[in-house]
């Protein structure tokens, strides 16, 4: 890439940016960084992985703000909208899904849609893609009538489709891998560099930030993070106490939920569990013993869109949010009424989105029959069924290409798919974070136990900011604190 200053000198602008000392790792990251930055090679890539409280976040805003320092362009993205949101607020930059930056949405004639991949028209720009763990390289999903490639390999092909472009994964190698995947194909060093023929590097921060010290949530992660390491069967003991930043819940869970209310907020405060069966009952009960929600779906509802939509965005809000991502929260804002056609129920509601509020609010149905499913979403045998229902209102058109673009256009056929989102599966939640968590163990038998488990756990222990409630967890698995001048280092720190 060109550029007006030496080596020398950017490696000393992003220490300086950093704000720190940094640790042997996070002077290592520079380092390579600068190297990358300033390599002639093509499809330059590197790879950040780092544990909760290393500093990965601290290090990305140096690189970006050393990178706009000299005039080299810079481009976030991240898996979800809740994830660009968090990507954006630490950066200080507009962040955006991959989906809206990569791809064009195209229609023909029947309303048949699909993606068209995009050429990139920058140059000289670096590519940070955030949470990379949760990006798959399986062919997407997108509805009955969507097509499109693999999102890793597409992502590859429109970041060196512009002129001396390069891109940094940042992700957590310890957080659970996209559903069905054993592994993050996006953070496998190996997987990356053959399979798709990159310059490649890689850097992993360990050591924890001398200033994320003392932190439960932090010490608990670490200890489990280092049991995956290891290849443990065993989950580290839990460190709680009563009223403190990580606590297990004794007894009736809602004073809890209460008290944390209180102090958190709806909007700051999540129920992550094992299953969409056990988050359905937490909703049930979240909404009808504490918030009071006695209908179907009230005003002030948080719901969690739970597949892609591609039908309700327009004006400023397409432009911003490109479509309403699987993971998006909406806030209920009014209820008009509900409709049902033939098996199906839908609500007409006025909602807003949560993680953009510059948007002006809008009117969308909701199909209310995903809400209770207990299952991630409403597949394509219940889409099929919606079609079936609704092509016979068009039966009086002659031409089957205009019945099928007047079904698709359709807005039953695009209503949205949602759930209440105040308790989720810990994969909804990932690229998230909130200041008050709630862990809920649910049925595990001691088979169940195991590396698998301990990834859960840790990328559910790291979406919280300030506070863990821990349910369902026996004694056993928990342990009172050490006092913070007897704590154990992390031995990789050592």
């Amino acid at each position: 890439m060109s550029h007006s200053i030496s080596q020398e000198v950017f490696e000393s602008r992003l220490v300086h940016h950093f704000g720190l000392i940094p640790t042997d790792g996070q002077a290592r990251l520079f380092h390579v960084f600068t190297r990358f930055a300033f390599s002639a090679k093509p499809k330059c890539a590197l790879l950040v992985k780092g544990y909760a409280g290393t500093g990965k976040t601290t290090s990305v805003k140096a690189m970006v703000r050393t990178l706009e320092e000299c005039g080299l362009g810079v481009g976030l993205l991240a898996p979800t909208g809740r994830a660009a949101k968090v990507l954006a607020s630490y950066s200080g930059k507009p962040a955006y899904t991959i989906h809206k930056q990569i791809y064009m949405r195209k229609m023909d004639r029947s309303g048949r849609m699909w993606f068209d991949l995009l050429e990139c028209p920058l140059k000289n720009t670096v590519f940070f893609v955030d949470e990379a763990s949760m990006i798959g390289n399986e062919m997407q999903d997108k509805g009955e009538d969507m097509v499109g490639g693999e999102l890793l390999e597409d992502l590859l092909a429109y970041v060196f489709s512009g002129e001396n472009c390069r891109v940094v994964f940042i992700g957590d190698s310890a957080q659970l891998p996209p559903v069905g995947c054993a592994l993050s194909p996006a953070l496998d060093l190996d997987l990356l560099r053959d399979r798709y023929d990159l310059n490649i590097a890689e850097v992993e921060l360990t050591e924890v930030m001398r200033q994320q010290q003392g932190s439960w949530i932090l010490d608990n992660a670490t200890a489990i993070r280092r049991a995956i390491a290891h290849g443990s069967a065993e989950t580290p003991l839990l460190i709680t106490e009563p009223g403190g930043e990580m606590e297990a819940v004794t007894g009736d869970v809602q004073p809890y939920v209460e008290d944390a209310l209180r102090v958190f907020g709806v909007d700051d405060l999540i129920i992550l569990t094992r299953s969409n069966k056990r988050a359905n009952l937490f909703n049930q009960q979240m909404r009808v013993r504490v918030l009071g929600h006695e209908e179907e779906i009230n005003s002030g509802d948080r719901m969690m869109v739970v597949r892609n939509n591609y039908f309700w965005l327009e004006g400023q809000a397409l432009e911003q949010a490109g479509f309403m991502a699987n993971g998006d929260i909406i806030e209920v804002l009014r209820v008009r009424h509900f409709i049902d056609r033939g098996a199906f129920r839908f609500c007409k509601a006025v909602v807003r989105m949560v993680d953009y509020p510059d948007l002006p609010e809008m009117e969308v149905l909701l199909w209310c029959d995903a809400i209770n499913a207990e299952t991630a979403n409403l597949g394509m045998g219940k889409i099929r069924a919606l079609n079936e229902e609704i092509a016979l209102d068009y039966a009086d058109l002659d031409s089957p290409a205009a019945k099928r673009k007047a079904i698709r256009q359709d807005p039953f056929y695009n209503a949205l798919q949602v759930k209440f989102a105040y308790a989720v599966t810990v994969h909804k939640a990932q690229g998230g974070q909130w200041p008050c968590v709630f862990v809920d163990r649910g049925f595990v038998t001691p088979e169940m136990l195991g590396p698998e488990f301990n990834r859960w756990l840790y990328t559910a222990i790291t979406r919280a900011q300030e506070k863990v409630l821990l349910v369902g967890f026996d004694p056993e698995f928990l342990r009172e604190p050490a006092h913070p001048e007897s704590l154990v280092p992390d031995q990789d720190n050592l």
